[in-house]
């Protein structure tokens, strides 16, 4: 299954940078607040500490759009790009679940453990490589 339209990859990756980075990567850099606020997120008071940790996962997102663009442009380092994103799902999902268990994050991010699995599996479909390299 691993890479199973991998020839396809190239393609995958060009519409997950795209909608990824006008839903998830920008609104986090440029408005974290109201992103937070769309995602049903009890919002305090005082915010600077949530605009600064909104901006910079925006910015991690930024980066890794942005080496996905160099891969995609350039052709190399496709396998890799892959890898780190295997690992961010894996992440993402783990800190999906740990707050649904704790009961501390809104039903919007509970959901979104179904999307970090969907990801995960996309990702494996579309590995364009036969190969793991991590």
């Amino acid at each position: 299954m691993l890479g199973y339209y991998g020839q396809y990859s190239t393609e995958y990756l060009w519409a997950l940078m795209v909608l990824t980075t006008l839903f998830f990567a920008l609104p986090l850099f440029l408005i974290p607040i109201q992103w937070g606020r769309m995602m049903q997120w009890e919002i305090p008071q005082e915010t600077h500490l949530a605009i600064y940790f909104g901006r910079c996962l925006g910015a991690l997102l930024l980066v890794i759009g942005c080496m996905a663009l160099r891969a995609l442009i350039t052709g190399k380092g496709l396998s890799y790009i892959f890898d780190i994103l295997f690992l961010v799902y894996i992440f993402m999902f783990f800190v999906h679940i740990y707050g649904a268990l704790r009961r501390i994050q809104p039903i919007t991010e509970t959901l979104e453990i179904g999307f970090w699995v969907l990801l995960f599996v996309l990702n494996i479909v579309f590995y364009p490589a036969g190969y793991f390299v991590f």
